[in-house]
């Protein structure tokens, strides 16, 4: 399963995919610094044991509005889906993530996981994750969850009695934060972001 990554604002995204018996997808979308975007996306797992990787990683640290809606329809049995969505939004920028999980009466054995996770480096910025399930089939396995909130104190105090910069100790909590994202990654273009913390 080849690994396909887009770039938000600069590479042309289908607006729809649908998946048959036994294929894979693999994709990671990627928002930069100064990309203001909207994304719809629908995925359709449409034969038994599809299966569905996607991660999605947004910079957002100055004015940028940034929407993702991501709808996972599980139309046959034994699919599996992941989701894993992480941003980091500051200035006066805004961030939205609408993801939904749907599964048929007829999709049993399905796995469905979905996460979203933003951190918020000012007062000004704004990030909301409208994590949703619509569920049929009743032998499923189906997960979500989103985050929202601001780099944490303890860590920085921590860090900081231990010799770090507080810019420093910030950079690198902004980039574990980011870490299984940027894992997901080719090393030059996980490179640039890391310098973009």
């Amino acid at each position: 399963m080849a690994r396909k990554v887009f770039m938000i604002g600069r590479d042309e995204i289908p607006a729809s995919v649908s998946l048959g018996a036994g294929e894979k997808l693999d994709w990671t979308l990627v928002c930069l610094p100064g990309t203001s975007a909207v994304v719809d996306l629908a995925i359709s797992l449409d034969g038994p044991g599809a299966e569905l990787d996607l991660a999605g990683l947004y910079l957002c640290p100055g004015s940028e509005n940034v929407r993702m809606n991501v709808s996972v329809c599980h139309n046959s049995g034994g699919c599996i889906s992941h989701q894993l969505f992480k941003g980091i939004v500051g200035g006066t920028a805004r961030a939205e993530f609408d993801g939904l999980i749907y599964v048929a009466r007829d999709a049993q054995k399905t796995k469905a996981y979905q996460q979203s996770h933003s951190i918020l480096l000012s007062a000004g910025a704004w990030a909301e994750s409208k994590p949703q399930l619509e569920i049929y089939a009743d032998d499923v396995e189906c997960s979500h969850g989103a985050t929202t909130g601001f780099l944490g104190e303890n860590e920085l105090f921590y860090m900081r009695s231990r010799g770090i910069p507080e810019k420093d100790a910030r950079r690198l909590q902004i980039i574990s934060f980011l870490s299984p994202v940027l894992e997901r990654l080719p090393e030059e273009l996980r490179d640039d972001i890391i310098s973009e913390c």
